[in-house]
């Protein structure tokens, strides 16, 4: 499950209309420190979707490796939440993801068989 969701919250990553985010959206832009301390990822728009690239990892044992990212295509849930979808190219997987952004602090969570099998993840932004 540690690669399960380290995939899904690779961060970060969220694509709305084009590349730009909506007035009342959250924005989860900028580069994010993991809360385990292994990694630190970069959201940022890539094409008309928003990716999270893997840009610092600790530990690589685990399967993950810089480079590695997801891509998210999110729509607003809520004033500080956005919803959707992440594919993982690395695993060939996609999964239902969550982001709510609060200030300088940024909650992921991922889910793969139909929401069974879910794991969040709290960041931190990067100074």
């Amino acid at each position: 499950m540690n690669r399960l969701a380290a995939a899904a919250v690779l961060v970060f990553c969220v694509p709305l209309c084009g590349s730009a985010f909506a007035a009342s959206a959250p924005d989860p832009s900028g580069t994010w420190n993991r809360g385990d301390g292994n990694a630190k990822v970069r959201i940022a728009p890539c094409g008309s979707n928003i990716c999270a690239t893997n840009v610092w990892i600790r530990d690589t044992s685990g399967g993950e490796a810089v480079g590695d990212r997801l891509v998210m295509t999110l729509r607003p849930k809520s004033a500080d939440t956005l919803a959707g979808k992440a594919f993982d190219a690395k695993r060939a997987l996609t999964y239902a993801i969550q982001l709510k952004v609060a200030g300088q602090r940024l909650v992921t969570r991922g889910c793969v068989a139909g929401g069974l099998v879910c794991k969040s993840v709290n960041w931190s932004r990067a100074r």
